[in-house]
């Protein structure tokens, strides 16, 4: 009996073992996340030539929370640069902007808003009312705004982003990105200098138009706590999980990185500060030239009042790669053949182009002319003849 009742308790005991381990191992994950990585999908990538780091499930579509407002602050710095829209211009905030909930600046409906308040609202503390009040302004209705959306993300390549709002709230229907797609936004935003008058903020109250005060917080921690980030985007839902795309500079290299899915907070923001310190240990950037950067040079031009003396760099020419394993570059400049004046300085007039060792051309930059040239007139042609007869008679 004695063995009997032994024999009962170890089968109890190894049963409830048995048990236990079961439920251990068909405990159902967060849907795409993979623990041993502790993020569903990574992207790092240089900023100068796109040249890809590290590439993780990098295409896999996954939510991607308030990253969508990279798009929405992306499309009003657009707005922007081209004259449609003004930092201090005034914007009458709906209804249906003020009632949005998530993170907010609680702006009152009815009441107007600057355009800058209204975008450091959305790049310091994700504020979804201020992102949906620059939505509406620029396409003049939310649905509108989205299109736009998804139209730029066609122009970038985004091959698998789709929008459904400009917050990325997630009860208005499917949206999904990748942490490539993420990234290349967040490139392009980054063109915009103006973005990182925003994007360095820590803290600040920020004053209404009726003296209430709400705090504004940055979401991106790693502009505090990473030295050289100074721009980037977080994004948190249940079904995103905690998501990031930051950049940070050091020297002449700027990174960007992009992860998504992390189970915490602290991971998130713990995987890119190590994606950051490994890129900038293991690669470099060199520069031949910088955008704006002039070249001595002496081109007639024909029938032209003057010359050009010196020609512009476009934009940066650069080469990225490993530490010690870049090689010998130079460079070679090549400018059109019969330039007629008159000539603008918005007028390309050749090109300075990278070349390897071997010859390829590695990157280029088109080449504009540092002057205006005006074409001559009846009394320049006359006194070019008269100064040239004395010439000869003298």
């Amino acid at each position: 009996m004695n063995n009997y009742k032994k024999f009962t308790l170890l089968a109890s005991i190894t049963m409830i073992f048995s048990i236990i381990i079961g439920l251990f191992l068909f405990i159902p994950k967060n849907k795409g996340c993979y623990a041993a990585n502790d993020y569903r999908a990574l992207y790092v990538m240089d900023y100068n030539t796109g040249t890809v780091i590290k590439q993780e499930n990098e295409n896999e579509r996954y939510p991607i929370a308030s990253m969508v407002k990279i798009m929405t602050l992306l499309l009003a710095f657009e707005e922007i640069d081209a004259n449609r829209l003004t930092l201090d211009e005034k914007v009458l905030v709906s209804d249906y902007a003020a009632g949005m909930g998530g993170s907010q600046l609680f702006l009152d409906a009815g009441k107007q808003y600057p355009v800058t308040d209204l975008l450091k609202g959305v790049t310091v503390c994700s504020a979804n009312d201020a992102a949906v009040a620059l939505g509406e302004r620029i396409s003049g209705s939310n649905d509108e705004f989205v299109n736009k959306m998804n139209k730029k993300a066609k122009e970038l390549g985004m091959n698998n982003t789709l929008f459904c709002n400009a917050t990325g709230l997630p009860d208005s229907g499917e949206q999904y990105s990748t942490a490539k797609d993420v990234s290349i936004m967040m490139r392009e935003l980054l063109t915009h200098p103006k973005y990182y008058d925003y994007t360095k903020i820590t803290l600040e109250d920020y004053i209404h138009p009726d003296g209430r005060k709400t705090q504004m917080v940055n979401t991106n921690k790693l502009i505090r706590a990473y030295a050289g980030c100074d721009a980037g985007k977080t994004g948190f839902t249940n079904e995103a999980m905690f998501c990031l795309s930051a950049s940070a500079k050091k020297g002449d290299t700027r990174v960007i990185v992009t992860v998504l899915g992390c189970p915490d907070s602290k991971t998130r923001f713990r995987k890119v500060s190590e994606n950051f310190s490994s890129a900038f240990s293991e690669y470099e950037t060199r520069v031949f030239l910088k955008k704006g950067d002039k070249i001595p040079c002496e081109i007639v031009i024909d029938n032209g009042k003057s010359n050009i003396e010196e020609a512009i760099c476009e934009n940066d020419i650069c080469v990225f790669g490993k530490r010690g394993e870049l090689e010998n570059y130079s460079l070679s400049v090549t400018f059109f053949d019969n330039l007629l004046a008159p000539l603008s300085q918005n007028s390309p007039i050749g090109k300075v182009s990278l070349l390897s060792e071997s010859g390829q051309e590695i990157a280029f930059s088109s080449l504009y002319p540092s002057n205006n040239v005006e074409k001559k007139n009846f009394a320049d042609n006359f006194r070019h003849v008269i100064d040239h007869w004395k010439i000869i008679k003298d």
